[in-house]
């Protein structure tokens, strides 16, 4: 089964599990942020990557810089261990990564969790490719995917468990838009994956087919 079909059965599964004034609450929310355009002006493909250096569940850092020196990347941004649909995403290029490398590519996921969230996700996903702190969201304000969640559906997360203060270290309630970029050598993106809606992710064997193309014309 695709990533994309898993996301599909896990908001169908959600939907029928929450209160109705809870769905109204995040489907308002999700009205609003589609109104309000936040990736608007957001990296895309054809336009030169910002480069970065974050540290990895263990404090070393990785600089996207180095990476484009071996070959392709595939940069994820997720919102954080507490989104199920992020969950799904990095067990699925966790799956994928094998095929990733043979490519010739690597790839690295960001959040802005702080770094004992981040190892916690590494450790329970047993994740083996590099998951990056972006405190602040520093990185995702530079590629153009930062958003404020709405004061209405704060309370909302909170019920549902969701402590976004204790899991980024801070109080702004800023996310990064789910967002999948692969980065040609050179640095300039070859495809980029932008979408307000955090239930759709780019599909790790569209990932694929795209670096297969950078490694046919490379």
């Amino acid at each position: 089964m695709s990533l994309t079909q898993d996301l599909q059965n896990l908001g169908t599964a959600l939907a029928s599990q929450l209160p109705p004034d809870v769905l109204g609450v995040l489907g308002r929310a999700a009205e609003q942020l589609a109104a309000a355009a936040p990736t608007k002006g957001s990296v895309a493909a054809g336009a030169a990557a910002p480069d970065f250096e974050l540290p990895d569940a263990d404090g070393k850092t990785v600089r996207l810089s180095d990476l484009l020196r071996r070959g392709p990347v595939v940069l994820s941004f997720y919102r954080g261990a507490w989104c199920p649909f992020c969950n799904l995403e990095l067990a699925a290029l966790q799956k994928a990564l094998p095929a990733i490398h043979g490519l010739g590519a690597s790839l690295v996921a960001v959040s802005p969790q702080v770094p004992d969230a981040t190892r916690n996700t590494v450790a329970k996903h047993e994740l083996t490719f590099p998951v990056l702190s972006d405190r602040g969201n520093r990185t995702a304000r530079q590629y153009g995917l930062v958003f404020t969640l709405t004061e209405e559906v704060r309370p909302v997360y909170a019920a549902l468990g969701v402590d976004l203060p204790a899991s980024n270290g801070d109080d702004s309630h800023e996310l990064p838009v789910a967002a999948t970029y692969v980065i040609a050598p050179d640095g300039i993106v070859a495809h980029a994956f932008v979408d307000v809606d955090y239930t759709k992710r780019l599909d790790p064997d569209a990932v694929l087919g795209i670096l297969q193309r950078l490694h046919e014309t490379a």
